[in-house]
């Protein structure tokens, strides 16, 4: 079986960096241990090795299809599904009381990233069904809980989001899919949805769409948008299932994922279609955002996991590949010793350490904010700092490894040359795969203006500031270590350019110049991005120097070495570049605005 994950690096993280085991002693997480959590880990691989990683090919050279008026899918799809709620995966998160193990959303997002590395086309599947049943769980009345939960957690019905319309897209204001209510107190719901994933196929018993959609007479834009469960099928008073008026209308024909579909979806063309309001009338799209924020960390997650994949498949190469002679003193080749394998060549090696570098410290990142997850959910005194600093990370958790994660897969895709452009090898695919990432869930502009536009400035600058506060206590640990002084020098000095760049683009806010406040929002994204995942960096620096002086033999010490060289290498190569992004965004002159020169014809 081929590498497409590292076990003990996801373990060093969780565990060491992490320090998973503290979270444990937690009320809510005290009944797992180390042990119990690496064994849910171990089976997660051996599904992972058995079911998903060996069909990954075949699901991208036979995509999904529509035909028949209905999506048809990888026929393993069905007893993965069906695996996956057997191994509890789909309610990995869940309270026990509603049949999940109630384990933390970090080990349930290191379950997911392991069958994402193995085959990224599945696993998408059973996370919107769990975000689905999980939006029913936290806001619809309990009724729907019973009706419906179950079912999505076992596998045997499938959850979804529907947000996308034709004509609106990410511009949630302008949907126009409709909601009569009914004298039974359901409504009559009316409307296109596009770009569903998993939004239809024959091996589920039910879909239950949580679709966002529009009372007759609700208030104009996101103000007057509702949330209503809408299932393929309605439940009769027998349990038996009738068809619900949700057509398929087609599906969409991709780059890559091409195994996951993604579904048109036509809501009640004969007027027949019953949705189930949740929770108020016209807060829809709050009780929608928890599902968004969730998938956002997700859709990261993908993106660090197919760069984790990608990886391997070219660090397998590099180490099988002969290519070229080493260079000698004066720029001569040894042609007497023959070719030489291409990870000897220090080009190849700064692509490999590049993508391990941003995968590594993308799986971190995903871990960190897992973490601040769990402990706003379990530690109810503190909630609102961990909730701050969860609020900051989220759209740097769904940018930066699906941005940074297409550079790595396009390093790794370069070391193979020739071949890596040709199909025979899997790097194009992952190629192909990882370019949606930074699109699903809010496209990186729109996650940009979220992190510039809101966060940054929200309560007053508070939630920068409780996240400044966390990378300058790392800073300090880090500059008690010999190995590290420089280091955390220099992620240090990074803080007094987000303060000036900050200085810069404020007044222009208050100024009442918004457009022109976030119109470089991406590129302070970017900057950003790169220092929390260098805060990452530091911090697995410190786990692995202290690793180093101690006794501990839990891991080898070419391993812990090996983490300090990748977090220099990230230092050098990577956040090296912040200071000319920080005076690109500093400069006076703006050239995107509408009113600057026109487009030529």
């Amino acid at each position: 079986m081929a590498a497409y994950f590292n076990m003990e690096t996801l373990k060093f993280l969780m565990f060491n960096v992490h320090k998973l085991e503290e979270l444990l002693l937690n009320e809510r997480y005290n009944a797992f241990d180390k042990e119990s959590i690496l064994l849910f880990l171990q089976s997660v691989a051996d599904f992972s090795d058995q079911d998903l990683y060996p069909i990954f090919k075949e699901m991208d050279e036979k995509p999904a299809k529509f035909s028949d008026g209905k999506i048809h899918v990888h026929p393993k799809i069905k007893d993965i599904l069906v695996k996956q709620g057997e191994l509890g995966i789909i309610g990995a998160s869940f309270d026990e009381s509603l049949g999940g193990l109630q384990l933390p959303a970090t080990v349930m997002h290191a379950a997911y990233f392991i069958m994402e590395a193995a085959n990224n086309h599945i696993p998408g599947y059973a996370g919107l069904t769990a975000g689905a049943a999980h939006l029913i769980s936290s806001f619809a009345e309990t009724k729907y809980h019973e009706q419906y939960v179950p079912n999505m957690l076992s596998g045997q019905w499938s959850g979804t989001m529907c947000l996308s319309e034709p004509q609106a897209g990410s511009g949630l204001s302008d949907i126009k899919c409709s909601a009569k209510l009914t004298d039974d107190g359901t409504y009559r719901i009316k409307g296109h949805k596009i770009f569903i994933s998993g939004g239809d196929h024959e091996y589920a018993g039910n879909i239950i769409h949580l679709l966002l959609a529009r009372i007759e007479g609700a208030p104009a834009g996101t103000k007057g948008i509702s949330l209503f469960i809408v299932p393929k099928y309605r439940i009769l008073s027998d349990q038996t299932l009738e068809n619900n008026d949700v057509i398929t209308a087609g599906d969409f024909q991709k780059m890559g994922q091409r195994g996951y579909c993604t579904a048109h979806l036509v809501f009640g063309d004969n007027e027949d279609c019953t949705g189930y309001l949740v929770g108020e009338p016209n807060k829809g799209l709050s009780y929608m955002f928890q599902m968004m924020n969730d998938a956002r960390i997700a859709v990261g997650r993908g993106g660090a996991a197919i760069a984790s994949a990608a990886y391997y498949a070219s660090l397998q190469y590099a180490q099988e590949r002969q290519q070229g002679r080493r260079m000698l003193s004066g720029g001569r080749k040894d042609d007497a010793a023959g070719p030489t394998l291409i990870i000897n060549h220090p080009d190849v090696r700064r692509m490999l350490f590049l993508q391990k570098a941003i995968y590594e410290g993308s799986l971190s990142l995903i871990l960190q904010s897992s973490v601040y997850h769990d402990r706003e959910i379990s530690e109810k005194d503190n909630k609102k700092h961990w909730n701050l600093l969860l609020e900051f990370l989220t759209p740097i958790t769904k940018t930066y490894p699906s941005e940074k994660g297409k550079l790595a897969v396009d390093n790794g895709l370069q070391i193979l040359g020739g071949y890596g452009f040709c199909a025979d090898f899997i790097l194009q695919q992952y190629y192909r795969d990882i370019r949606i990432m930074s699109i699903y869930e809010g496209t990186t502009g729109i996650q940009s203006l979220d992190l510039l536009g809101r966060k940054v400035l929200m309560e007053n600058g508070l939630v920068l500031k409780t996240m400044m506060a966390e990378m300058l206590s790392t800073i300090s640990e880090g500059k008690k270590d010999e190995r590290l002084m420089a280091t955390a020098k220099e992620l240090e000095d990074q803080l007094p350019m987000v303060e000036a760049t900050l200085a810069h683009l404020i007044p222009i806010a208050m100024n009442g110049e918004p457009e022109k406040f976030v119109s470089d929002a991406t590129l302070f994204m970017e900057a950003i991005g790169t220092i929390v995942v260098a805060w990452q960096w530091l911090k697995i620096g410190i786990t692995a120097s202290n690793a180093l002086n101690s006794s501990d033999v839990s891991f080898s010490a070419s391993m812990l070495k090996n983490k300090l060289h990748t977090m220099r290498f990230f230092y050098k190569y990577e956040l090296g570049r912040n200071r000319s992004i920080f005076k690109i965004i500093q400069s006076d002159e703006v050239l995107t605005l509408a009113e600057d020169e026109a487009f030529p014809d």
